[in-house]
């Protein structure tokens, strides 16, 4: 006990910085846990309150997952949900470590800073503020894109009611929104290599391809293997933002832009089913936390000193 003691007090400046976020995943996430039993019964609201209305309420079994897996559209919304983040997570990637890379380089830092905040910006922008950004693009009306086809003599497009444009839409407006802020992150872990790894390759004639290949992506490997890992365990969860609110609940689209979080919505707020919607999400996380304990027992067996744990 007094060992204890000696420890916490030793890193207490440490556990001070981590106290708001323990407090935040107490409150949200570890609390409502006992919760999930909903998704196990037909929920329905009592007068004694909450917790009186989950005792009373009877037991369903696995009755509201039967609502994602035998409808008629259970194959699309999760065929769209996963090919979207599969994109979103290997294009994301990519292009995230491709831009700390060009930061790192850039000589002038007043320059690079500046680059830096106009990439952060897009992703303090609420999914609303991009949806009216993009609309003043595709509007058939008045939109920039079709009065330069106008211009050019051609046809305009009706962007929303076009569905095989959408998945290209999708994932580049949730590239311009995410790579500045995942860039930041990689762009952190290749300023915390050490100098003098450079001057060496430097001195060894290495031009700066071979520093990039040979140093940066190696020192930032466990970087971006851990920041997938965990991607991949939300990769049974969509931006409900990106795929309510950019194509703007336009029914024309729903085969390309319905996924799973969008599905249950609807559902909820037609049939008002909590029960159905809490098994979604009981769903999502169970199937998020399967991929991130198989992805983390791969990369284990590879290079342990590259596992998330």
């Amino acid at each position: 006990m007094g060992r204890t003691l000696k420890k916490l007090n030793r890193n207490k400046t440490f556990l001070l910085m981590v106290l708001p976020g323990a407090v935040y995943f107490l409150l949200f996430s570890y609390l409502p846990m006992p919760g999930a039993i909903i998704a196990f019964k037909d929920y329905r609201f009592d007068r004694d309150g909450f917790l009186a209305s989950i005792w009373r309420s009877k037991w369903t079994g696995f009755k509201n997952f039967e609502f994602l897996f035998q409808s008629e559209d259970a194959y699309i919304i999760v065929r769209n949900t996963l090919l979207y983040n599969f994109a979103f997570i290997v294009l994301g990637t990519v292009l995230s470590v491709i831009m700390a890379v060009i930061l790192h380089e850039i000589v002038s830092r007043r320059w690079a800073k500046i680059y830096q905040t106009g990439m952060f910006l897009p992703y303090f922008l609420s999914w609303v503020i991009v949806s009216y950004f993009l609309f003043s693009f595709l509007s058939v009306d008045r939109g920039v894109l079709n009065q330069a086809l106008t211009a050019l003599g051609m046809e305009r497009v009706s962007w929303y009611a076009e569905p095989a444009y959408w998945p290209y839409i999708l994932v580049l407006v949730n590239l311009w929104k995410g790579v500045g802020y995942s860039s930041v992150v990689y762009l952190a872990a290749i300023i915390g290599i050490d100098k003098s790894y450079y001057e060496a390759a430097m001195i060894d004639g290495a031009g700066k391809w071979q520093q990039i290949w040979s140093i940066t992506l190696p020192f930032i490997r466990p970087m971006i293997i851990i920041l997938t890992v965990l991607a991949i365990g939300g990769i049974f969860r969509a931006d409900f933002g990106l795929f309510y609110q950019v194509p703007r609940n336009t029914g024309a689209l729903f085969p390309v832009t319905n996924v799973i979080d969008t599905y249950v919505y609807r559902g909820l707020k037609v049939t008002g089913n909590i029960g159905m919607s809490t098994a979604a999400g009981l769903y999502q996380s169970v199937v998020g936390l399967v991929l991130v304990m198989v992805t983390n027992a791969v990369v284990k067996r590879i290079n342990k000193e590259n596992a998330l744990f």
